[in-house]
C-alpha cells in the first residue's frame, strides 16, 4: 500500500511568529503557570485567522484570548488545576463546531495543548498535533521563516519539488529549524526520497528527542526502508508522546509485523482501528493479512468484512475483496 498517511496526517505545519497572542489579562486569576497551544484546522494545518479561545473552569469562563496569525495562543498566570480550552471559529459562516479539549495545569512545568477544529456535519479523524517546546520556542531568522512560508505556499499549490527546495534553503539558513526539518522529511518521504528524508528527520529528532511529528515521520521512513527493529523503537518513542495516535499505532503494527512480532502487530492494528475508527479501516486489512499468516482464517474473514462495511469505496477495496474471495473459496 502506498504510504498515504505520512504527509496528510503527520505534516503538522506549525508556524513560528514573533507576534504575541492578544490576551484578555483582566479576566485571569493569579498563579504561576502558563498554558500555551495552537488551534489547528481539520487538515492539521494551523488556523490563519483569529479564533476565539476560552479557558473554562467548572464555575464558568476564566479567560478569553484570540489566536495570532499562526494559530498560537497563550494564557498566563493560571493556577494549577483542571481546565477546558474551547475554540470557537468562523461563527458567522457556521462552518466549524465549537471544539474543546481538557488540560491538567501543573505549576513549574510546561503546559501545552492543541485544539483541532471539526467541520459541522462531518465525521473525521482526530489529528494528532503535538507541539513541542522546541517548535514553539525557536527564534527563527526572518530569512529562514520567509523560505518556510514560501515552501508552504508551494506545497499547497502542488509544486512539491519547489517546496522541497525552499525548505532546504530554510534549513541552510537555520540548520536547527525543527519545523522545516520535519516538513522537509515528510515531503521527501512523500516523494519517495527515503535516504534524504531519513537524514532530515534524524536531525529533527536530535534537536527535540520528544517531538511527536518528527518521530512519527522517522518511524514511517524506517518502515518504508524495511528497518523494522529501528522503526519499532522510534515509533515507541512517538507513542510515548502521543499514546492515542492512530497513525502511530498503525505504523507500529507494520513495523512489528516486519520484525516478526505478530502479537505486538495485532495489538497495534487493533488499537489503530479502535482509536481512529473508519478513517483507519485500513488497519483491518493489515490485521487480516496477519491473521492469514497465523492460520486464523475466520479472524481474517471477519476483519475483511468489517473493512468493506466501513470503507466500501476506499482504495483497498479491490485487494480486500480478492482476499475475502480467496479465503471463502478454501
Amino acid at each position: 500500500m502506498k504510504c498515504r498517511y505520512a504527509f496528510l496526517l503527520v505534516l503538522i505545519c506549525v508556524f513560528i511568529s514573533p507576534a504575541p497572542a492578544q490576551i484578555n489579562r483582566s479576566s485571569q486569576t493569579g498563579g504561576n503557570a502558563n498554558i500555551r497551544g495552537m488551534v489547528l484546522l481539520p487538515n492539521g494545518s494551523p488556523v490563519n485567522e483569529p479564533v476565539k479561545v476560552t479557558l473554562k473552569v467548572m464555575r464558568g469562563d476564566q479567560a478569553t484570548t484570540y489566536t495570532d496569525r499562526d494559530g498560537r495562543f497563550e494564557f498566563k498566570a493560571v493556577a494549577a488545576g483542571e481546565y477546558t480550552v474551547e475554540a470557537e471559529a468562523d461563527r458567522s459562516r457556521d462552518r466549524f463546531e465549537i471544539t474543546d479539549e481538557t488540560i491538567t495545569v501543573r505549576i513549574n512545568t510546561p503546559n501545552f495543548i492543541t485544539v483541532t477544529l471539526r467541520e459541522k456535519g462531518k465525521t473525521q479523524e482526530k489529528h494528532n498535533g503535538t507541539v513541542s517546546v522546541a517548535m514553539l520556542d525557536q527564534k527563527v531568522p526572518p530569512a529562514a521563516k520567509h523560505e518556510y512560508d514560501n515552501a508552504m505556499q508551494l506545497a499547497r499549490a502542488g509544486k512539491s519539488d519547489e517546496s522541497i527546495a525552499a525548505l532546504q534553503r530554510a534549513v541552510t539558513l537555520y540548520p536547527d529549524y525543527l519545523m522545516a526539518l520535519n516538513d522537509l522529511g515528510a515531503q521527501l518521504l512523500d516523494a519517495g526520497r527515503l535516504d534524504e528524508a531519513l537524514a532530515a528527520l534524524k536531525k529533527a529528532t536530535q534537536i527535540d528527542p520528544k517531538s511527536f511529528n518528527p518521530l512519527l515521520n522517522l518511524g514511517i521512513v524506517l518502515v518504508q526502508k524495511k528497518m523494522f527493529t529501528d522503526a519499532v523503537a522510534t515509533l515507541d518513542r512517538a507513542l510515548t508522546a502521543e499514546p492515542s495516535s492512530p497513525p502511530a499505532h498503525l505504523y507500529t503494527g507494520m513495523a512489528a509485523s516486519g520484525a516478526n512480532d505478530p502479537a505486538r502487530a495485532e495489538r497495534e492494528f487493533k488499537a489503530a482501528h479502535d482509536l481512529g475508527g473508519s478513517s483507519f479501516a485500513v488497519a483491518l486489512v493489515y490485521l487480516a493479512r496477519l491473521s492469514v499468516k497465523q492460520g486464523h482464517k475466520q479472524d481474517a474473514i471477519d476483519a475483511l468484512q468489517l473493512y468493506l462495511r466501513e470503507d466500501p469505496s476506499g482504495p483497498n477495496v479491490a485487494v480486500a475483496k480478492k482476499m475475502l474471495a480467496d479465503l471463502q473459496a478454501k
